[in-house]
């Protein structure tokens, strides 16, 4: 069978890199090391108001990148934080209204970032996403809607809304958010796990079926870091909590009482891993990214599964007359 590699497969180029390496290039990796250069990159970033979103957008910015940090609800007083350190420290971050389970805001937001841009963005970042914790049968349809809404269709709007221009391009990068529990299942921890599995299976599928168009997606899996992602998290529990039936509580009180409560306290890893592993991602050249990037300062128990699935991949699809060349150019085979 022919090699067939992901740079060569959009550019001509001939590619580098192993299945394992494809799968696990920023674990245990020092993201602090170096400072990539992304001058002349458009980025637009969904979820900005704080957390992985709020510190990418200053740490691109500040490696030259043109920013789009886009946030819901304003006018509000972080994307007024935001504007003001863009200004002083003389930053490219234009912040925009965006809600992700919008369709037309996230026309909007879309359209004015590439005006804005002068044509296609370079990298999406599909950052923005909720968390609802509890047992999966209290979690009643309001929850169940607004999380897939959110961490599902929230990253689908958004790529569908920028892949025309990509596609005309012939290149970009589209980077979704996942999770540890993305690859791997805790219990009580409502539809997150959920949803993340569908992102990954959304966005695996995206990725070889825009490899052709030039257009590279890389999924990167966070573990667990100290951001305001709990607080936020607790304030949906703690409105569903309030909801819940006692014909769908009393199979859990335990579980039901301590909803709502957790604030990631103990937590001392560096949220700023994530942006620096994604911006590391930004630089590298085309055709060599990785299809999924674990990051964690402790362990990372998807990476065993990340490669098992690679494989099966390859060995299931890779040899398909069809759609074979993409599955072993994604998986750098």
């Amino acid at each position: 069978m022919p090699k067939v590699s992901r740079r060569s497969l959009l550019a001509g180029a001939a590619a580098a890199g192993s299945l394992a390496t494809a799968h696990a290039a920023f674990a245990g990796a020092p993201w602090s090391e170096g400072q990539p250069d992304l001058k002349g990159t458009s980025i637009l970033i969904t979820g900005c108001s704080s957390g992985f979103g709020r510190l990418g957008a200053e740490h691109y910015a500040r490696l030259g990148a043109k920013v789009f940090a886009t946030m819901r609800g304003l006018p509000r007083p972080e994307a007024d934080t935001l504007r003001a350190l863009a200004a002083r420290d003389g930053l490219d971050i234009t912040v925009l209204d965006l809600d992700v389970t919008s369709d037309e805001q996230v026309a909007a937001a879309v359209a004015e970032a590439e005006r804005l841009a002068g044509g296609a963005l370079d990298v999406l970042v599909n950052n923005a996403g909720i968390g609802i914790s509890g047992p999966v049968e209290v979690q009643d349809m309001e929850a169940t809607k607004l999380a897939f809404d959110t961490n599902v269709y929230g990253c689908h709007r958004l790529a569908r809304a920028v892949l025309p221009a990509m596609r005309a391009r012939r290149r970009g990068l589209i980077i979704p958010i996942s999770s540890q529990l993305g690859r791997v299942i805790a219990p009580f921890s409502g539809h997150y796990s959920a949803t993340k599995f569908a992102l990954e299976a959304m966005s695996e599928a995206l990725a070889y079926e825009v490899a052709m168009h030039g257009i590279e997606v890389a999924i990167v899996q966070p573990g667990g870091y100290p951001t305001d992602v709990w607080r936020n998290r607790n304030r949906y529990t703690g409105a569903l909590r309030e909801r819940i039936e006692p014909r769908h509580a009393d199979g859990y009180w335990q579980v039901v009482e301590r909803m709502g409560t957790e604030d990631g306290s103990g937590r001392t890893a560096d949220p700023m891993d994530v942006p620096r592993a994604i911006a590391s991602i930004i630089a590298m050249p085309a055709g060599s990214r990785p299809l999924r990037t674990p990051v964690s300062a402790g362990t990372v128990p998807q990476t065993a599964i990340n490669e098992v699935s690679a494989r099966i991949q390859v060995e299931w699809l890779g040899g398909s007359p069809a759609i074979g060349p993409a599955i072993r150019a994604v998986h750098g085979v």
